[in-house]
């Protein structure tokens, strides 16, 4: 297996050879992208790590110094807008969570904030939590707006009334759509306690009717 630090040299000068990467779509040429050379270390730290913990696949994958040498440049390509502390914290996601090597759009997954750092629980905590929610459900100090939302579409008397088998996949999908949005930066309301509804004016008894008759006739004498 060649020396990993000669792995690192020999890809930083590939790398640097990229160094005139144009704009990338979705972006202006007035925003400033991470500096290159940083992410290049990152780069080639983010390959060294991979290659000592996915050591088979990685050498399979990477077979010959070109291939490797391609395969950082692409990957250069696609995380240079990137900053490096987030490459390097989405690679170590990926250490922990995946078995396998991961690919470009994985890495580009991870980049994006976990959900944990958002404040949101893993779809079967926020399903319990919200059949165990007492009612009114809108008062319930709920772990995040989504798990409320995610109840409410699913319709709390269908959760209350069927099985976890049955009411966990529906209850997931709507949590799962809404967790997508606000990763995407949606902002969800919060539940707001629904307003009681107005007592409904009842007709006054005849003989209070006439009692009341009899007595406007006296105020006005006729």
């Amino acid at each position: 297996m060649r020396d990993s630090n000669d792995l690192l040299e020999q890809s930083k000068r590939a790398l640097a050879s990229s160094k005139n990467t144009p704009t990338g779509a979705g972006r202006t040429g007035s925003e400033p992208y991470p500096d290159k050379d940083a992410v290049i270390d990152a780069i080639n730290r983010m390959f060294a790590e991979f290659e000592l913990v996915y050591h088979n696949q990685y050498n399979k994958a990477f077979s010959t110094s070109e291939k490797l040498s391609y395969a950082k440049k692409l990957w250069f390509a696609n995380l240079c807008h990137i900053s490096p502390e987030a490459i390097t914290a989405a690679s170590h996601r990926a250490i922990k969570e995946s078995e396998f090597l991961p690919t470009i759009k994985g890495i580009l997954k991870y980049c994006e904030p976990d959900d944990s750092a958002l404040g949101l629980p893993d779809p079967h905590s926020a399903y319990v939590e919200a059949c165990r929610a007492p009612s009114p459900k809108a008062d319930h100090p709920w772990s995040h707006p989504a798990v409320y939302h995610a109840g409410k579409a699913s319709d709390w008397y269908f959760l209350a009334t069927n099985t976890e088998p049955k009411a966990f996949p529906v209850f997931r999908q709507h949590y799962m759509n809404l967790c997508e949005q606000v990763r995407r930066g949606v902002q969800l309301e919060p539940p707001h306690p629904e307003a009681l509804p107005k007592p409904e004016a009842k007709p006054l008894p005849a003989e209070e009717q006439r009692r009341r008759m009899r007595e406007l006739r006296r105020e006005l004498d006729i």
